[in-house]
């Protein structure tokens, strides 16, 4: 066992809070003192379900009993049923799995430079969007428009061309580049702290690539998997992508990611071009799957829609007049609470009152707890907000 008076043997990549949590049920975890919290951060989008959610964990032991890993040499069915599953409810045609969020964007990235190449561009460039955020792998990191993250690992991967989000005209501007071959963003910015779309913007986006041959790609790993009140959030537009990345909540804290793609594009890969070595395996799988069957019975991309709005409206209630608060904005059970100041000290302040939230872009409260949020909870978390802002702005 670890010996908490030794120096840590961990890389610094994170500033942890000096809690440690040993068990969760629904939309609560514990910590090893034995104290409880209303989990508001769902383990950053990812615990979809709430922790432990009785059916998945069925899933997971019956899975880890009978085989864990086969590697995809060999064919593995309940990969193969999660791409059915998966296309069909997303209209889609193909689907490839991978471990994480950082992985499923490279695939998709990767895919597009294909796409590029067979349509005889030498340099096939990808529009990205100022303040997104695609994961921390060289080529991610490089499409991501966050200089922070990017500072110290330069030279950035090339092929990338930024533009402001929600900016239409800027977009439009580039339509006599020849190299461009795809526009990637997220239908809602979360980590630059829960940014809309205009009403019209990712219409507006979709009518443009189609225009010029563009592949839209729409990064819904945050957004995605029914947390905005659809499917995917860009579904609310009345659009589609013609690649779509997941990864998250999808097999509720097992990883995995999934990079999806419909037309010409779909078929592009060719054994040997791309791979994974852990990516779709047997747990993940059954474990995705078992997310997907429970969202479907238990109604809950339709609870989320409404417990968001529930939620948004209690907040705006509550915290209306609040020194400091500029905004709380979302779609669903993703919501965003805009102050004038930093604000990541009410990071544990919360978390001493029962409450763990996260903050986005130096300055927004981020909400992103379970699907499963009943209105009593909801109103806790309000109330828990209202406490902690009022007590910061003193």
């Amino acid at each position: 066992m670890p010996d908490a008076l030794m120096p840590s043997a961990l890389m610094t990549t994170y500033q942890p809070l000096p809690i440690s949590l040993e068990r969760g049920e629904g939309v609560h975890v514990w910590d090893t003192t034995g104290r409880q919290y209303l989990d508001a951060s769902g383990g950053l989008a990812v615990c979809l379900l709430g922790h432990a959610h009785p059916f998945v964990t069925a899933a997971i032991q019956a899975q880890a009993a009978s085989l864990i890993h086969s590697s995809n040499l060999y064919t593995i069915v309940h990969q193969e049923r999660l791409g059915q599953v998966l296309t069909a409810v997303t209209q889609m045609d193909s689907a490839f799995f991978c471990n994480s969020g950082a992985e499923a964007n490279e695939c998709a990235i990767k895919l597009a430079r294909l796409y590029g190449h067979g349509r005889n561009i030498e340099l096939p460039t990808i529009v990205v969007m100022e303040n997104a955020f695609h994961g921390r792998t060289l080529a991610t990191v490089s499409a991501t428009g966050r200089p922070k993250f990017q500072m110290g690992f330069e030279p950035l991967v090339p092929g990338f061309l930024r533009i402001p989000y929600n900016d239409i005209d800027a977009l439009t501007q580039l339509t006599g580049n020849p190299n461009i071959v795809a526009v990637m963003l997220e239908p809602i910015q979360g980590e630059a702290g829960v940014i809309m779309p205009s009403p019209g913007y990712l219409k507006a986006v979709r009518a443009v690539c189609s225009q010029n041959n563009w592949l839209m790609i729409v990064d819904e790993i945050q957004a995605g998997l029914g947390r905005t009140g659809h499917f995917l959030a860009h579904q609310s537009a009345g659009i589609s992508g013609d690649i779509v990345t997941l990864a998250k909540g999808l097999a509720n804290g097992v990883p995995i990611g999934a990079c999806l793609a419909r037309g010409s594009v779909a078929p592009l890969f060719k054994p040997g071009q791309h791979g994974s070595t852990f990516g779709g395996n047997p747990l993940a799988c059954r474990a995705a799957l078992a997310v997907l069957e429970t969202l479907e019975k238990e109604s809950l991309i339709e609870k989320a829609a409404e417990t968001g709005h529930y939620l948004q409206e209690r907040l705006r209630k509550n915290l209306r007049g609040l020194a400091h608060v500029v905004d709380i904005r979302g779609q669903g059970l993703m919501i965003g609470i805009e102050l004038d100041i930093p604000c990541r000290a009410l990071l544990m302040q919360a978390a001493e009152k029962g409450l763990l939230i996260n903050v986005a872009n130096e300055r927004v409260i981020r909400l992103l707890p379970a699907l499963i949020l009943t209105h009593a909870q909801a109103d806790q978390i309000s109330a828990i907000l209202y406490d902690v802002i009022k007590g910061f702005a003193a």
